[in-house]
């Protein structure tokens, strides 16, 4: 799940940041509304988490102009905490509103509460081979048995099982599993793989994970 923050207070930001991360979740963040905008129109959001005063343009601005374009959850983090600025949020096609200080256990209870909405019904897990991954429970079976995984092995399952058939780069794949930029003297891609292959490939005879020498791995079921 990938979450953009568009908050300008650095501290807020890092904080929010660094929670939604130990949750397993890949986090962007934008200082001003136009970055914010940009950012949410132009890559693949499942939730943005939006303050209202923000410098370039304010964040009822930005809300308008993604809704232009797209669909993508909106939670509302504001100081502003009248009735009115609430109804207007929601009005512009606001998920939620929170305003601050707020706890993180609630944030992130909100969170979770609107991405479970907009997560594919359970008939529409997602399948390849014999793998199932069950996005809403975040559950994941390969011939009938159930697998267990760590917040970042199901992450990049679940980035793998959405690129099915295509190159998947370490660099790309460091970016929105990981949101860092990739180094090549540091092997934490590889090192994931091998531990996500122990896992859904080792035990079965039909492998997944291709290696694609110096560039990558493809997720699939063509042979090697």
């Amino acid at each position: 799940m990938r979450i953009l923050i568009v908050e300008d207070e650095p501290k807020t930001a890092a904080y929010v940041r660094k929670g939604l991360t130990e949750h397993g979740y890949v986090v962007d963040v934008a200082s001003d509304g136009l970055d914010g905008l940009h950012l949410a129109t132009t890559s693949d959001y499942d939730l943005v988490l939006l303050d209202v005063m923000l410098p370039g343009i304010d964040g009822w601005s930005v809300l308008q102009g993604v809704r232009r374009q797209r669909q993508t959850p909106v939670l509302f983090l504001s100081a502003r905490g009248q009735v009115d600025d609430r109804v207007k949020g929601l009005k512009l096609g606001a998920d939620d509103y929170l305003v601050k200080p707020f706890a993180f256990s609630e944030l992130l209870a909100r969170v979770q509460n609107i991405l479970r909405r907009g997560q594919v019904p359970r008939d529409q897990t997602m399948r390849v081979a014999d793998l199932e991954v069950d996005p809403v429970r975040r559950r994941v079976t390969r011939s009938g048995g159930r697998i267990d995984l760590t917040a970042k092995e199901y992450a990049l399952l679940d980035y793998f099982v959405r690129h099915v058939g295509e190159l998947c780069s370490r660099t790309l794949i460091a970016e929105n599993v990981w949101d860092m930029n990739f180094d090549s003297d540091t092997n934490v891609v590889d090192v994931a793989v091998r531990r996500l292959r122990a896992k859904i490939d080792d035990p079965y005879e039909a492998k997944l994970i291709h290696t694609v020498r110096g560039v990558g791995y493809v997720f699939d079921t063509r042979d090697e």
